[in-house]
Order: structure tokens, then sequence, then C-alpha cells
């Protein structure tokens, strides 16, 4: 007798998860990681020991949080068939059929609301334009953007942009120039990264699964990428030799140049290793980068505050 059926059956067997994980899952509190950038601009105008702009910024945070799980409810409910061509993606709650479509709809407009409302009393409602805006911004992505290339980069690198901005909003700080252009950069960087690992990942069926990797190559990824460095770290640099001197002691912003550099250039590391392929799960394992990243906020928090 064939031992195929039985292993079949058994796998068949496994309970599906609850609803309750169901839905925690598909809100994907990991990436609640990237909503950490509202406090950049916060930290860089060093206003964050401040009790008014941290609550603020808080609220901006879980405001995010709330608006951006809501999103993914609605991503993971369109693309649903798309994600079973994936390897790792069909295991998402909506895709293997743990969570209905219908109701993941229901979710987002839900939570994508509680978003938006509990932002409303902060500056006047400022913030809840700001997340509004990104909420529009992703649903326009998971509907349109996302088969455009080119825009589909844009439109994502926007939205990290837009957390940026969030917290500059919440906590009633100036944001210049030159943070937005870093913010911009570094962030096309992260979603041309993360474009790479799924071509690389997918070969020759990644149309199946995001119809504009049937567009891209691994050379034109690769010279978005390095574009996108460039500006960042020279955007950077520009601001810490020459424009930083009113925010704070330079020398220290000079010296925060060096870790900025090592982790950009060890995230490419990453990136040509494949493994760029989720942003947040690098951030959470990765004990080099994560190093550098806190040198860096630590040169950065010196500086704002000496």
């Amino acid at each position: 007798m064939s031992l195929a059926p039985e292993r079949a059956d058994a796998s068949s067997s496994v309970p599906p998860p609850s609803l309750a994980l169901a839905m925690l899952r598909t809100a994907r509190p990991k990436q609640w990681v990237k909503n950490v950038l509202v406090f950049a601009a916060p930290l860089a105008a060093g206003v964050l020991t401040e009790p008014g702009p941290l609550g603020r910024t808080l609220v901006a945070f879980v405001a995010l949080c709330l608006a951006a799980s809501g999103t993914y409810f609605l991503n993971d409910a369109l693309d649903a068939e798309a994600d079973r061509q994936h390897p790792t993606k069909r295991n998402r709650p909506i895709a293997a059929g743990h969570l209905s479509v219908g109701s993941a709809k229901v979710i987002a407009v839900v939570l994508i609301l509680a978003g938006i409302g509990i932002s409303i009393p902060v500056t006047h409602g400022e913030l809840a334009l700001v997340v509004a805006g990104y909420a529009t911004l992703t649903v326009s992505y998971s509907l349109w953007l996302k088969h455009e290339p080119v825009i589909d980069l844009a439109a994502v690198a926007a939205g990290f942009v837009l957390r940026a901005i969030a917290g500059g909003v919440a906590a009633d700080v100036l944001i210049s120039d030159w943070f937005l252009i870093v913010a911009a950069a570094g962030s096309l960087f992260m979603i041309t990264g993360k474009r790479h690992a799924e071509l690389i990942e997918l070969g020759e069926g990644s149309g199946a699964h995001r119809r504009t990797l049937d567009e891209y190559t691994v050379g034109y990824l690769g010279f978005v990428r390095a574009v996108a460095a460039s500006v960042m770290v020279t955007a950077y640099a520009l601001w810490a030799f020459e424009n930083a001197s009113s925010t704070g002691d330079t020398t220290w912003f000079r010296l925060s140049i060096v870790p900025l550099v090592l982790a950009v250039l060890r995230y490419a590391f990453v990136i040509e290793q494949g493994r760029g392929g989720a942003p947040e799960e690098i951030v959470l394992s990765d004990r080099v980068l994560q190093v550098l990243g806190l040198l860096w906020i630590l040169t950065f928090a010196v500086g704002v505050n000496v």
C-alpha cells in the first residue's frame, strides 16, 4: 500500500487556526515595525522627551498600525488568488481559506476608519488627513498602482514617507526638505530590494504573483537601488555637514554618517543574498544591522541633545 495517501490525509487533518488567530495573522503585527518611522521627525527635532509631542506621536503610531492592518486585510482579500501562487503567501489566512474575502473587506473598512478616527483630535485634524492620505494611497496601490512598473515602487516608497510625515505633524515640528529626501530615497531603496528578492525567489513564475515582476530585471532593480542609496547617503551627508548646525552638534551628526552608510551597505548585502523579501524580518533578525541602527540612533541623539 502506498504511503502517499496516508501522508496527505495526515496533513489535511491539521486543524485550521481559530478566527481570532487568522485575523491576527492577516493584521501582520510584525509589519508594524515600519510605523516606527513616525518617531523619526520628532527625534530629529529633539522633542521626544516632552510628554505632549511624545503622546501625540504614540497616537500617530497606533493610528497608522490600525490603518496599515486595514489595508493588509483589503490587499489580501483582493490578492487571494495571486497569493495562492506564491510559496509562502499561499499560507496567508485568506488565501488558505481560513478567513473569507467578505469578512476581510469589512474588517478592513473598520480598521481604516478607526485609525483615522483616533487621529482627528490630534493637531486639529491634520494627523487624520495624513492617515487618510496614507490609507487612500495604499488602497489605490492595491486596486491599481501595483500593476504599473516604476509607479508601484514610487507608491510604496510614498507610503513610508507619509509615515514619517505623520510623526512630524503629530509632534507639530517642521519637517525639512533634507529629511523628506532621505526618507524618500531610503524607502525606495528598501522597496526595490524587496522586489529584487521576489524576482529571484519566484523566478519565471514571478509574473503570476505580481504583474510588474514580468517587467523588471535584476539589472534594472540593481540600478534603482544604487541611485536611491546614493541620493539617500548624499543628502544625509550634505545635511550633516552644511545644515545641521541649527539643530545640534554637527560633530556628532557627522559621525552618524558612518553607521548610516554601513547600515545601507549591510542591507544591500542582505538583499544580494536574496533575503530582502520582507524588510521587517531583516530589521528584526539581522543583529549586525540592529547594532548599526543603534549606533546611528545614539550618535544622532547625542548630536540633538548636546
